[in-house]
């Protein structure tokens, strides 16, 4: 995307996603992402007049109060990609107040800082950038977090695009822990690749199954070898889906 690295006006925002917002005025905040321009979009005439004056300095420069201005007006937030754009349109917090539930954000400088375009943890192949992160729905929870009954439905959907566009590595990975607990095999019988993100499908796959068929023979000795939780972890068998 752009990179910019300084608060910069674009303009009225006419491909806003509700019409009744394009006559907004959008400036990119310049946090020098690559593959994403964070900006917001402001509508109050004294704030987009405050904004203009302190257009071509970073928002992190120890003398601009840019995101003291920002913070005040409570902008709608818009993320655009290659792929599409995202907007936040949930209050901002004061400072020390809770995120409301549901779509909100957070500028991090310190993290912005590595100008990293991923958790490193994420498995991409070599060359590959994130544009966009989806999140199937979970078994186990809604929308809020909150617990709810097991969705086999919810399941068995994330799984069949998993099939199809995981890294075939983790998914052959997956499979083969699957049929062993079927089969009633213990861990001592199957080899595993041994790195750091195949552990952790191992454990997702126990999960899993946990939430699915907790009293499959084999699973405990499994759950032994691969995923052993402080008592004081949550109760939830299923933290994570991927």
């Amino acid at each position: 995307m752009s990179g910019r690295t300084v608060l910069t006006e674009l303009g009225p925002d006419v491909e806003a996603l509700l019409t009744r917002d394009r006559s907004g005025i959008l400036f990119d905040l310049g946090l020098g992402t690559l593959q994403i321009d964070a900006c917001i979009r402001v509508s109050d005439a004294d704030a987009v007049a405050a904004l203009r004056s302190r257009t071509g300095q970073s928002v992190f420069a120890p003398e601009s109060d840019a995101m003291r201005i920002i913070l005040a007006a409570n902008p709608h937030r818009v993320f655009i990609s290659r792929i599409g754009r995202a907007e936040v349109f949930q209050p901002i917090p004061p400072p020390g107040g809770r995120s409301p539930d549901g779509p909100h954000t957070h500028v991090l400088p310190k993290l912005l800082a590595h100008r990293r375009t991923h958790a490193a943890t994420e498995p991409l192949p070599e060359g590959w950038i994130p544009c966009a992160h989806l999140y199937p729905a979970h078994p186990l929870r809604d929308q809020l977090g909150r617990k709810r009954a097991f969705r086999p439905d919810h399941h068995a959907a994330f799984q069949a695009l998993l099939e199809l566009y995981g890294l075939p590595e983790l998914t052959v990975c997956k499979r083969a822990v699957v049929d062993a607990v079927a089969k009633g095999r213990g861990p001592e019988m199957a080899t595993l690749p041994p790195d750091r993100t195949a552990r952790a499908t191992v454990r997702v796959a126990l999960r899993q199954l946990a939430a699915k068929e907790p009293h499959t023979a084999a699973l405990a000795a499994w759950l032994a070898a691969y995923d052993r939780r402080d008592p004081a972890e949550t109760e939830d068998p299923m933290e994570a889906l991927h």
